[in-house]
C-alpha cells in the first residue's frame, strides 16, 4: 500500500518535514511512501496511493501556488480520490505565521477530493498536522513521523 507525500518547498525545510513524514509511513509494516515535489508529482501518484498526506509552506496564510496548481490540475480524479486518507503539514518562517490556517487550506482541498482526514496523533500534538517553523528540528521530524505513521495504519485499517 502506497502513501503519497506531496510537497511544495522553495527553503528546502518543507521537504525536510516531508522526508520525516515519509519515515513514518515506511515504519509501518505493509506500508510505503511515495515522496514527491508538486513538480514532479503525477496522476497515477494520486490514483495508486491509499492516502495523500500533503505540505507547504505558509504563503499569505493558505498553501503554496504550486500545490494549489495540482490540487486544481489533478481534479478530474476527485471522485476516484473520495475515501482514501488525507492529512496535511506545514512550515513557516514565523511562530505566529499561519501554520494552522496553511493546514486548513489544504484539509479543505482534501475534503472536497471526498478524501478521509486525520491530523497527528496525541503523541505528536493532537492537532491539525505537523508544524515547524524554520528548518524542522528534532521535535518537528519526530511529529512528522508519527502524522506519517497514522496515515499509513488508518489507510490499512479502511483496507480491511
Amino acid at each position: 500500500m502506497q502513501i503519497l507525500v506531496l510537497y511544495y518547498s522553495k527553503s528546502g525545510n518543507t521537504r525536510k518535514l516531508a522526508e520525516a513524514v515519509a519515515r513514518g509511513v515506511d515504519s509501518v509494516e505493509g506500508a510505503q511512501a511515495i515522496i514527491k515535489s508538486t513538480s514532479e508529482v503525477t496522476k497515477d501518484n494520486f490514483l495508486n496511493c491509499s492516502g495523500v498526506i500533503a505540505g507547504s509552506p505558509v504563503y499569505f496564510g493558505v498553501m503554496a501556488a504550486d500545490l494549489k496548481r495540482v490540487i486544481d490540475e489533478f481534479i478530474s480524479l476527485r471522485k476516484k480520490m473520495e475515501g482514501k486518507v488525507g492529512a496535511a503539514f506545514a512550515t513557516s518562517g514565523d511562530p505566529t505565521g499561519g501554520k494552522e490556517t496553511t493546514m486548513f487550506s489544504i484539509i479543505q482541498a482534501l475534503m472536497i477530493y471526498g478524501m478521509i482526514i486525520v491530523g497527528d496523533p496525541m503523541s505528536a500534538t493532537g492537532h491539525y498536522g505537523t508544524a515547524c517553523v524554520g528548518e524542522p528540528d528534532e521535535r518537528a521530524r519526530e511529529n512528522g513521523a508519527r502524522l506519517g505513521a497514522r496515515v499509513a495504519e488508518t489507510a490499512l485499517k479502511l483496507r480491511q
